[in-house]
């Protein structure tokens, strides 16, 4: 890995999780044209993003990503990104007034088109045609037309994520994402459910402290932070070439930067250390995620870290705890050991969809709710056991209404899965189950805080 690094040097490198394009020279064609280009996002703005991760890492802020399994074509509507960037306002302001902590928002979205797959084809009825793969790729439909995989998929899916980061943009700094709109955020279909009082109450209180900041003399309204936020962008870098595309030299720095989006991350399926996928991302000067799931040791953590972060920077590497409730307690803290001994600078998200995966009776794919809660309480128990900063977490969630993941205040059964169950890939949290994850979140941050809180007297005597 000491070689020099090239936006292509990942080419000379072993590949996991790559479709089979029938026609090269239309692939080449449509890397060169997505090459010509205007960037998605910004290498000022991926460094920014680079700074509230470094405050993460230093136990002075938590970070929150979240979104779709996988984006399709077919539900990209301005109605569905205003529901998400809804959702997302809420759970950050639970976190943010509830919990006491700086919240720093990146979504699943906007670029988050390709999944990996645990095998190259399917059989259905005797026929035998690729996995999807996201529509950035191919089709869901289980034919072969829809099933080969087409590169035009790639310039659909950069002119909806252009189309969705433009109106992400709009929410975020147009007034839609003020303070004083909190009353407002709430979701319909949330209204009724006990998460809809809980934050009622929660937004009443941020109204009487906007209140009581006019009563003293200060203006909200003066104040650029109350009435805009920043919101980042996040996917998984799968389709490497055309992430190759949309890598840009920074004009100022002379630095590469993935204009794709603002953060990308590494899957467990790919985070081989010699094969092409951590080659790519080790060149790039983004924020840079990890998936860790049960197979990653110490020993081999330490070198991936090492790869992709050499210069220890505070901000550049999220490692994402993705091991199943019932294996987190037996993985974690091997690891975060490993990462302190070894003065390694890291922000620790926990995603507790992935490894929470079941077969339902009914046939459907989804996670129980009691299972992700469990799985982020033990994210936390062991961070306060080792001394170390519980960072971030991680959900595949929606703020449509569907009903893909049994569980929550609610009770979605396994009989109820069948009546809006949308996703394409992967079950996903609905946005009062989301909102749920968030209030227990800010619990646990409370508690997080108060023993930090108590250690300080004592390290100081």
């Amino acid at each position: 890995m000491s070689e020099r690094w090239t936006p292509s040097s990942w080419r000379t490198k072993p590949i996991q999780q790559v479709p089979v394009y029938p026609d090269a020279a239309a692939l080449a064609a449509v890397e060169e044209q997505l090459a010509g280009f205007p960037p998605l996002v910004f290498a000022g703005e991926a460094r920014k993003l680079k700074r509230a991760l470094a405050k993460v890492a230093a136990g002075e802020a938590f970070l929150i990503q979240g979104g779709d399994c996988a984006e399709s074509f077919a539900e990209h509507s301005a109605d569905n990104i205003r529901d998400f960037f809804r959702l997302f306002l809420q759970m950050a302001v639970v976190l943010t007034f509830a919990g006491s902590s700086p919240v720093v928002k990146v979504g699943r979205v906007a670029g988050q088109f390709a999944k990996p797959r645990s095998a190259p084809t399917e059989t259905i009825d005797g026929v035998e045609l690729p996995s999807y793969r996201g529509d950035i790729i191919n089709g869901i439909d289980f034919t072969e037309a829809s099933r080969t995989p087409d590169p035009i998929r790639q310039l659909d899916a950069y002119r909806q994520s252009a189309a969705t980061l433009n109106l992400l943009r709009a929410f975020a700094t147009g007034g839609y994402a003020n303070l004083e709109n909190a009353h407002r955020w709430m979701l319909g279909f949330v209204k009724d459910s006990p998460q809809s009082s809980r934050y009622e109450e929660l937004a009443g209180r941020i109204t009487e402290t906007l209140d009581f900041m006019r009563a003293i003399g200060l203006d909200p309204e003066a104040h650029p932070e109350l009435r805009a936020t920043d919101f980042y962008t996040s996917h998984e870098a799968l389709l490497l070439g055309y992430e190759q595309a949309l890598t840009r030299v920074d004009s100022t720095t002379g630095d590469w930067y993935a204009t794709s989006g603002h953060m990308i991350w590494i899957g467990d399926r790919t985070r081989q250390p010699d094969h092409a996928h951590v080659e790519y991302c080790r060149g790039i000067r983004n924020p840079v995620g990890l998936k860790c799931g049960p197979s990653t040791t110490p020993e081999g953590l330490i070198r991936l870290i090492d790869l992709l972060n050499p210069e220890n920077e505070a901000g550049r590497l999220t490692l994402i705890a993705r091991f199943g409730a019932e294996k987190a307690a037996e993985h974690l803290p091997a690891l975060v050991r490993a990462v302190e001994r070894e003065g390694r600078s890291v922000v620790w998200s926990c995603d507790p969809m992935h490894g929470n995966t079941v077969k339902a009776g009914s046939g459907y794919k989804t996670r129980p709710f009691d299972l992700i809660l469990s799985e982020v309480r033990t994210f936390f128990d062991v961070h306060r056991a080792e001394g170390t900063h519980a960072g971030g977490l991680h959900l595949e969630m929606t703020g449509k209404n569907v009903t893909e993941c049994t569980g929550g205040a609610r009770a979605i059964s396994d009989a109820q899965l069948s009546d809006r169950y949308h996703t394409h890939c992967d079950p996903r949290l609905n946005a009062e189950q989301a909102l749920e994850a968030a209030f227990l979140v800010a619990e646990l941050l409370k508690k997080e805080k108060l023993a930090r809180d108590r250690s300080i007297p004592a390290a100081a005597e």
